[in-house]
Order: structure tokens, then C-alpha cells, then sequence
């Protein structure tokens, strides 16, 4: 992924000790959330050209780093879906007001859906990247061998190849996936009922783009849109798809302000 360094972020202290970093950009309400991806941080291109759109366009933004991503404290092999889904609720508590909606990009798809049913009524709206709900289940330990569970159960953790950086494997540690197993979303009705637009590449050799069909089978809002993208991969984060992408989040802006009238 695609880094650009910036000023420093701003750091919200938690009540057990840990630390978050983000940067946020004032404006007006809704605001706009970035809800990053797994081992990814708020410094690559989608975070990045939200940010530029939404203070081209005077609203409030925010983008963080989980619990072990970036520059937040904490061990990222010692993370968890519930963990970051608990680091995202605290900054939407602590450091927003009012309605917001809500960008999640790959495992920040689920992250936004745990956000959203945690706190409805802070949730406006949510726009989907890829979104990955269910993917420590779906896409991980349903698709180890019986060697990779084995060694798992044995030495905590199984290092996977990284294709986006030769140099260093994805570790995924043992409490990440016995965690997921408590934060599965796709097998009942995901009970949200603002608007949502999903976008998923059809070429993503990540996540299926089957998964974005099936997030908006379940879910109960009929206010739900999904984009599939011929020639598009996983990372979504060209010019012309980050150009989508505010696109759609345009829309789905003015859909929610002209809702509110």
C-alpha cells in the first residue's frame, strides 16, 4: 500500500491505556469515518483522497489507527476483530458528534457494520470498499489446511504469503481468528436500516465479490446499493477509483441530507 507522510497524528488516551492516533478535519455534519483495512494504517490513498474530498467540500473527517496498526499502541498479533471494532466505537464516541457515515475499506467493511449496530443512531449512512465481514471464518480458517490448523493450535499463529510486500508475511495469530468466531455477521439478518453502497472489484483475488452480495441479502435496510466493478481488483485505489468513490459518496451524501429535509 501506498504511504505519504504528513504531519503528526493526534492521540486519544483510553481508559485502559492503550492510545489511538488519528487526524481529523473539521466541518459540517454528517461526517465522514475511515475504517481502515487489516494491517493497513490511515496514511494510504482511500484515507487520504477522502480526506482531500471532504475538505474540498467542508465537512467533518476523521481517520485512525487501529490497536496495533500505524501509530496506535499496542501489538497488532495480540489484535482482534472485537478489539478494533472497540477502538472504532471509542472514537466515534469520543471524538465525533453527531450523525456520521461510514467508509470501511476490506476488514473495515466489518469493522463498519460491528460500528453501526453498536451505535445506530449515530450511524447516517455506509459505504463499503470490498468490505470483508466473516473474513477470519470465510476466507482464512476455512481455507487453511489441516497443517495450518494444526500448527495454529500449536504455536499460536500461521504466516501467510503477503502479495502487496515480499518482506514480510501476514501473521495471523490465534486470537484473531477465536475472536472472529463471536463477530460472524453473514449467517443472520444484520439488522441496519440507513442507507449503504458497496463497491467490490470483480477481479479481487482477496475477497469474492460474491461477499457484497451477500452483506446486502442480509442486511434489513432496502435502501442498499451495490457497484461491481468489471476490471476492478482487491485495493480499489487508482485515480479513477478513488474518483468513484467519492462519486458514490456524493450520492449517498446528498441522499442523507436530502432525506433529512
Amino acid at each position: 500500500m501506498d504511504h505519504i507522510a504528513g504531519p503528526a497524528p493526534q492521540i486519544l488516551p483510553c481508559d485502559d491505556g492503550r492510545t489511538i492516533a488519528y487526524h481529523q478535519t473539521a466541518g459540517k455534519s454528517p461526517g465522514v469515518v475511515f475504517l481502515t483495512g487489516f494491517k493497513s494504517d490511515m496514511t494510504g490513498g482511500k484515507a487520504l483522497a477522502l480526506e482531500n474530498f471532504c475538505r474540498s467540500s467542508g465537512r467533518t473527517f476523521l481517520r485512525f489507527d487501529y490497536t496495533g496498526h500505524g501509530r496506535s499502541s499496542g501489538v497488532f498479533e495480540e489484535g482482534s476483530i472485537g478489539q478494533w471494532a472497540a477502538d472504532a466505537v471509542e472514537v466515534l464516541d469520543h471524538l465525533t458528534e453527531g450523525p456520521q457515515v461510514l467508509v470501511g475499506s476490506s476488514m473495515g467493511g466489518w469493522i463498519m457494520l460491528l460500528m453501526a449496530l453498536a451505535r445506530p443512531d449515530r450511524t447516517a449512512g455506509l459505504l463499503g470498499i470490498a468490505a470483508a465481514p466473516d473474513f477470519t471464518r470465510d476466507l482464512l480458517w476455512d481455507a487453511f489446511t489441516d497443517e495450518q490448523k494444526a500448527q495454529m493450535e500449536a504455536d499460536g499463529y500461521v504466516d501467510l504469503p503477503n502479495c502487496y510486500d515480499d518482506r514480510e508475511p501476514y501473521r495471523i495469530a490465534k486470537p484473531l481468528i477465536d475472536d472472529g468466531w463471536n463477530r460472524l455477521l453473514l449467517d443472520n439478518p444484520i439488522a441496519l436500516d440507513m442507507p449503504v453502497r458497496l463497491i467490490h472489484g470483480m477481479r479481487d483475488e482477496d475477497v469474492p465479490w460474491q461477499t457484497s452480495l451477500r452483506i446486502q441479502e442480509r442486511l434489513t435496510s432496502q435502501d442498499v446499493e451495490v457497484q461491481l466493478v468489471k476490471d476492478g481488483g482487491h485495493r480499489l485505489s487508482e485515480d479513477h477509483d478513488l474518483d468513484r468513490l467519492c462519486r458514490t459518496l456524493t450520492a449517498l451524501l446528498d441522499r442523507i441530507d436530502g432525506g433529512a429535509e
